[in-house]
């Protein structure tokens, strides 16, 4: 099955599963209470301090909520989330979803080369990064902020993007973003983003 028509399929399955729950305000207390399984990898108050494991706070509710989708789906694998997402319900979904976008992001890290940044900088305007992440790359909706990300993550999904590894979103977006990307615009890209 192509990633269109699992992409498909989820959406699917998930507005079905939606359309049978009642919708309700998301409750922050329960976010927070049920994150806390997330902490041991993802880290208090959603800020990473562990290789290759993205931070989640600030991160948009719709991003988180559609990510926490795909992978209790099997549409996007992880053998450490797998057997967390499988445990969570649409409510859940929602009050994670919630609870990582009300917390505030991870500081801003000194920037110990400026240059590659600038080349980062040229590569996001080349490649139009800031019409899905907004110019502040703090991401919208259900598309990620990337601004702040730990730099060896973005590093990874740019590389998992670029070869088919993993999909996203939008009509695969990103994999259209980042197969023509060198190495040394995935670098650079890291780099400066993770910097801002």
């Amino acid at each position: 099955m192509s990633n269109m028509n699992r992409f498909t399929l989820v959406l699917s399955m998930l507005a079905a599963g939606l359309a049978s729950t009642p919708l309700r305000a998301a409750d922050l207390a329960a976010g927070k209470e049920k994150a806390e399984l997330c902490s041991g990898c993802h880290g208090e108050n959603g800020i990473s301090q562990t290789e290759n494991v993205p931070s989640l706070a600030a991160q948009p509710d719709l991003f988180v909520q559609w990510q926490l989708i795909f992978f209790r789906s099997g549409t996007r694998k992880n053998e450490q989330m797998q057997p967390i997402v499988e445990q969570l319900s649409n409510e859940d979904v929602r009050n994670l979803g919630a609870y990582f976008a009300s917390l505030p992001p991870a500081g801003k890290k000194p920037d110990d080369n400026p240059d590659l940044s600038q080349k980062g900088a040229q590569a996001a305007v080349g490649r139009r990064c800031a019409s899905c992440h907004t110019d502040t790359y703090a991401g919208t909706k259900a598309v990620a902020r990337v601004a702040g990300q730990r730099e060896e993550y973005l590093l990874k999904a740019l590389h998992d993007y670029k070869s088919g590894v993993r999909a996203g979103g939008g009509m695969a977006a990103m994999a259209d973003v980042a197969y023509p990307l060198s190495e040394e615009e995935i670098t650079a890209l890291a780099h400066y983003l993770a910097h801002l």
